[in-house]
């Protein structure tokens, strides 16, 4: 997916604070209403200024994006979420580390999400009625439109894929080993692992074509815009950052496919990205001020 700069990169921004918007800024904020934990270590870290990574020695603010380590703050200062589901991220190899918001995914759910670097590329071939890819495209289905769609999809092996026993459901002591799934548990069960892809839009044709890929089903977020600060010219503002992408498929499978009202679970996801967001459109408006006198 697109990615943003992930790093404060000049003085006015280390220097920005972020102030609390009114009722009106608030209700036309996108990015209002997440239930996040507090910013408070990443406003110490930030007025520390950038310190060296103890791993490879770069300057950081907040975080390392090499070594996906945080620099300036501990682990138990930072938000941890656990996800219902696997995210594997396949970064281009040119993409610049420093503008990726895939190690903000990696520092925040790291029991859930691996990041590789093309052309290294898990094989799905064999699980590709588990797994799916998060890309924009002609044959990309919704979210809701995916659980039927995977149950469709010919399996190896299976003449018909209700024969398959469900992947998720533990076998109950006194039942038969192989149990058929009913449709309804199979919307929740198919569903394993999601693929992204960290990549400016410029270099994604390299991965999106690969053939290890194009037996999986696409998703496309058709509805979600995007709110970050570097968005490519040319493209469409439903094109996501990576990130971005990340937390709002988890929100609509949540919605879609765990049967539970949504109370905020995944959006600790955007905890760096809403403060970096601020700091960068504080900075901006501090700018523009400055050019207005």
């Amino acid at each position: 997916m697109s990615t943003v700069s992930s790093e404060p990169e000049t003085d006015s921004v280390k220097r920005s604070s972020c102030s609390s918007p009114s009722s009106d800024e608030a209700k036309a904020e996108p990015l209002h209403g997440l239930k996040l934990a507090s910013h408070a270590p990443l406003e110490r870290a930030q007025s520390a200024g950038r310190l060296k990574c103890p791993k490879c020695g770069g300057s950081r603010m907040f975080y390392c994006y090499t070594c996906f380590s945080l620099v300036g703050v501990s682990q138990q200062e930072i938000p941890l979420v656990k996800l219902p589901i696997k995210i594997d991220i396949i970064k281009h190899p040119n993409e610049t580390d420093g503008k990726s918001t895939a190690v903000h995914a990696k520092l925040i759910a790291p029991e859930d999400v691996t990041v590789y670097t093309y052309p290294c590329i898990p094989e799905y071939d064999s699980d590709r009625q588990n797994v799916v890819l998060v890309f924009p495209g002609p044959e990309s289905v919704t979210v809701k439109e995916m659980a039927k769609q995977l149950i469709e999809l010919p399996e190896k092996g299976l003449s018909d894929p209700t024969d398959a026993p469900c992947p998720k459901k533990p076998r109950r002591e006194g039942e038969p080993e192989e149990e058929k799934c009913t449709e309804s548990q199979q919307e929740i069960c198919a569903l394993q692992r999601v693929v992204f892809i960290d990549s400016t839009w410029n270099q994604t044709n390299k991965i999106i074509t690969d053939e290890r890929l194009q037996a999986l089903l696409q998703v496309e977020l058709k509805t979600r815009k995007t709110c970050f600060w570097r968005h490519q010219r040319g493209s469409p503002d439903t094109y996501l950052a990576t990130i971005e992408a990340i937390y709002y498929f988890l929100k609509d499978y949540h919605m879609q496919y765990l049967s539970e009202e949504y109370r905020g679970e995944y959006d600790n996801l955007l905890y760096f990205f809403v403060y970096l967001h601020k700091l960068i459109n504080s900075a901006k408006k501090a700018a523009e001020m400055c050019v207005a006198e």
